[in-house]
């Protein structure tokens, strides 16, 4: 679902002169030219000029799902907004690194997403299941290690402890975790409080960790966030600033990965994709706010642009 409010709903006091230009009515696309990001922290500003300004050194880290892509009932369909695949394959050319750093199997974002095909992609590095898996357009290769034996166990757990479940409550395999769904259920928060000791207990009895988010728990091996999927990836990559973008409690341990490596001089900004599902302390803690999947690849656009992509 995406926010009713403007693509640009943040003050523009600490909005470069340069990123200013008119609005004009029009498509999706169009919207790159309402009004500039303005990051409303001092922090979100100076990790905005320094993209713009070295932005061969720059890292561009993404989440997918409500960031890139709407939040639908079927995680299969979720596909890429309007003009979001564009928008990747140009910025992936116009910075020094591109990410996508989701929860989901590299293999099931491939495929919905098709970027593997896109002529003339520039660094592109997908880092699924919080980093577990890795996919990049230097080598066009998937690597994953095996899962860890407690996932097999919990997959076969599941139909028992689930077998009262409200109708509705739905299983994804990630193959490397597992993630309980109740956004189709009649009350699904009702649905998560009453799901989520017993699949915590489960999780923990073997090895595993349960990681909230949108009408989900997912069972997942522990030590595995977007966080230090980020930290990783910014020190391989000797980015000297960083974007980070993302909608939802997984994207968390990030934005406190920005705010560590703004403490040791590397400048960053923080992006929220918002949505009435976005938890509060998201959004308060970004440095910027767009207006769900449209307000990221508006976003994008605008970055492009300036960037000469």
């Amino acid at each position: 679902m995406i926010s009713d409010r403007p693509v640009w709903d943040i003050p523009r006091w600490a909005c470069p002169p340069v990123l200013d230009h008119r609005p004009r009515e029009g498509s999706v696309s169009d919207s790159a030219q309402h009004r500039a990001p303005a990051p409303r922290t001092p922090a979100g500003g100076a990790g905005l000029a320094a993209l713009l300004t070295a932005p061969d050194r720059a890292l561009i880290a993404l989440d997918y799902d409500g960031t890139l892509a709407p939040i639908v009932a079927r995680p299969a369909d979720a596909v890429p907004a309007p003009g979001a695949i564009e928008a990747l394959r140009r910025i992936s050319r116009a910075v020094g690194t591109l990410s996508i750093i989701t929860g989901r199997p590299v293999d099931a974002l491939l495929e919905l997403t098709g970027v593997e095909k896109l002529p003339d992609l520039g660094e592109l590095v997908i880092l699924g299941q919080y980093g577990l898996q890795r996919w990049d357009s230097r080598s066009r290769a998937i690597t994953s290690p095996e899962p860890l034996p407690g996932v097999g166990a919990v997959r076969a757990a599941l139909p028992e402890l689930l077998r009262d479940a409200p109708a509705g409550t739905v299983v994804e395999d990630k193959h490397q975790a597992l993630v309980v769904h109740v956004r189709r259920t009649a009350d699904p928060d009702a649905a998560l409080a009453a799901l989520a000791p017993a699949l915590t207990t489960l999780a923990e009895e073997h090895g595993l960790e349960a990681a909230p988010g949108k009408k989900v728990l997912e069972l997942r091996p522990p030590g595995h966030d977007k966080g230090g999927a980020l930290r990783e990836l910014v020190a391989a990559r000797g980015a000297r600033s960083v974007l980070v973008a993302g909608d939802d409690y997984g994207d968390l341990p990030a934005f406190s990965a920005v705010d560590e490596m703004r403490a040791g001089g590397l400048p960053g900004i923080t992006v929220c994709s918002d949505s009435p599902e976005v938890p509060a302390v998201l959004r308060e803690r970004a440095d910027l706010v767009v207006g769900g999947p449209a307000g990221m690849v508006a976003l994008l656009e605008v970055l492009i642009e300036r960037l000469g992509g």
